[in-house]
């Protein structure tokens, strides 16, 4: 009984934190318009 108790409580939790995050919003910003460097640069 105790591990389903623990198991509703971490539930909670997680679903609370889920639901936090989801009420504060993506934070505003822009982006850069230069790609991302996946490789390194061949140098000759």
């Amino acid at each position: 009984m105790r591990a389903l108790t623990a198991a509703a409580a971490g539930l909670a939790a997680a679903l609370a934190l889920v639901f936090a995050i989801t009420a504060i919003g993506a934070p505003s910003g822009t982006t850069s318009p230069k790609p991302l460097l996946t490789t390194v640069p061949k140098h000759p």
